[in-house]
């Protein structure tokens, strides 16, 4: 069986939903925008390039790609410490990946499942047919 292809637009998705998990909250709840800034305020959340890389399952280059995409089209910002990345969710990527996630799941439908067939899918695929 071949595995099937994901580019940057996979894991763009892929890490944008680990990072809606990072906050806790459920990504289609209510009045979810008027949350948002009390949602956003606390620094605890957030992830490494690491776990990114993690997430992804893909080499250093694939991570950085993605990481830059997220980061130029505002929907994550990256803090470098001490030679450490934290990349952390903006507003503006919650509400894209609420939005799209039906479009992904509908697209990558194939690529989705194959990414996580060893671990299963993760909550934001099995619950996206509310």
């Amino acid at each position: 069986m071949s595995r099937a292809y994901k580019d940057h637009k996979n894991y763009c998705c892929f890490t944008l939903n680990r990072l809606v998990a990072e906050l806790g909250i459920d990504l289609y709840q209510q009045d979810l925008e008027s949350k948002m800034d009390k949602i956003l305020a606390s620094d605890s959340y957030g992830i490494s390039k690491e776990e990114v890389k993690h997430e992804i399952r893909s080499n250093h280059f694939m991570t950085n790609k993605v990481i830059e995409k997220l980061a130029e089209d505002g929907l994550v910002t990256v803090l470098k410490e001490e030679g450490r990345y934290h990349v952390r969710i903006t507003r503006e990527g919650v509400l894209y990946i609420r939005r799209y996630n039906e479009f992904f799941l509908s697209i990558y439908d194939e690529q989705i499942k194959d990414h996580y067939r060893y671990r299963g899918l993760p909550h934001w695929a099995r619950d996206a047919d509310r």
